[in-house]
């Protein structure tokens, strides 16, 4: 299957972000020449996965040195981080040495922020294996670990040498995880291209496989979503805000939930309020509200968290990293595809659209 190959800019180096099946052997051209050392950053139980990224990066004549962390959210610890920093060190890894991170969003955000901290910033390869990295995570060049205050609190910008998505990796992921990853790329039809959406609407059932026959089309658009929103902002100073459609509320879910709650689930619930505060400040109409639930349920995604959460959740968004100062800002929808902010809304419009997301709405559209 021929690679397709998406520019993101932005930077003072841009990149590739490389989609295909069978596409281990892109690798070694995205690493680079002037490495001698790569360390091959992976989960501990992706070692079947990581082992053949290493081969490839072996026979290519470098040194690899592989650095197994714990699966999931629970890698991405200062502790963690700190581990990998004396690997490097004993490996005297130089400036023009390489991170390859392999895995999911965790880990993909961890190696990218151990790129950018190991000598104030070394080039990162991304190879996602999970549909949400491959759509969003490793994308962009955020980087960053979890404290007990939040998530993704302590990280840098720092865009990647290159990503790699071999598609190949997406049959052996777990149904739930997959489906996790689907949130992301609705979010991408809601805020930019709304052929995301029709495609989904059109074949529900195939969207949820990773042989389905729109599924190589719905990757590849929702990169190119990201890609030309991080293109025009990097550093989230203006439009790449849009990105973190639902995510205000998710990322408080999260949270409460210990990082226990797929993230992808969490978005879900997350843009279902969006609509709904979007709806009862004027600015989408019952029909586009709806569209959303229809959408995210129609393939596995929940759009309901429990009433009692509501002031814990609601004390959580105010530490999030999309406010400013004591206000609170949120991605919404002046239409389709027209993303907005929604800054400092009303309590009452924040309890009513939480209503309408715990189920207990008195009203309904």
């Amino acid at each position: 299957m021929t690679a397709t190959r998406i520019a993101v800019g932005g930077s003072s180096a841009p990149y590739d972000v490389v989609v295909g099946s069978g596409v281990l052997g892109e690798l070694p051209g995205l690493v680079g020449e002037a490495a001698r050392r790569v360390a091959v950053v992976h989960p501990e139980s992706l070692d079947p996965v990581a082992r053949p990224v290493c081969a490839a990066l072996a026979s290519a004549g470098y040194e690899v040195h592989p650095l197994p962390v714990p699966d999931g959210e629970a890698a991405k610890d200062a502790t963690v981080l700190a581990g990998l920093w004396a690997s490097l060190g004993k490996a005297a890894f130089t400036r023009t040495d390489v991170v390859v991170g392999v895995g999911g969003g965790a880990t993909t955000d961890l190696a990218g922020f151990l790129a950018a901290s190991w000598l104030r910033g070394v080039r990162a390869v991304l190879v996602p294996t999970t549909l949400l990295a491959m759509v969003d995570a490793a994308v962009g060049g955020k980087t960053g670990i979890n404290t007990a205050e939040g998530k993704n609190l302590v990280g840098a910008f720092h865009p990647p040498a290159g990503v790699l998505c071999d598609l190949g990796t997406l049959p052996s992921l777990p149904r739930a995880d997959y489906i996790g990853g689907l949130a992301e790329i609705v979010k991408a039809g809601f805020i930019a291209d709304p052929v995301i959406l029709n495609l989904v609407e059109a074949d529900p059932e195939g969207a949820v496989r990773p042989e389905g026959r729109h599924t190589r089309t719905l990757i590849e658009r929702a990169i190119a979503v990201k890609a030309d929103v991080v293109s025009a902002d990097l550093r989230e100073d203006s439009q790449r805000e849009i990105l973190n459609y639902g995510h205000t509320l998710g990322h408080a879910i999260e949270r409460a939930e210990n990082y226990t709650f797929r993230h992808g689930y969490a978005v879900s619930i997350g843009m279902a309020f969006a609509a709904e505060l979007a709806r009862l400040d004027g600015r989408i109409d019952d029909a586009t509200a709806r569209r959303h639930a229809e959408i995210l349920t129609s393939v596995g995604l929940p759009v309901h968290y429990p009433a009692e959460a509501w002031p814990g959740l609601r004390d959580t968004m105010r530490v999030d990293k999309k406010t400013r100062g004591a206000t609170l800002r949120f991605v919404v929808l002046n239409g389709l595809a027209k993303p907005a902010i929604l800054a400092a809304p009303d309590p009452d419009l924040l309890d009513g659209a939480y209503r309408a997301v715990s189920g207990t709405a008195s009203n309904t559209h």
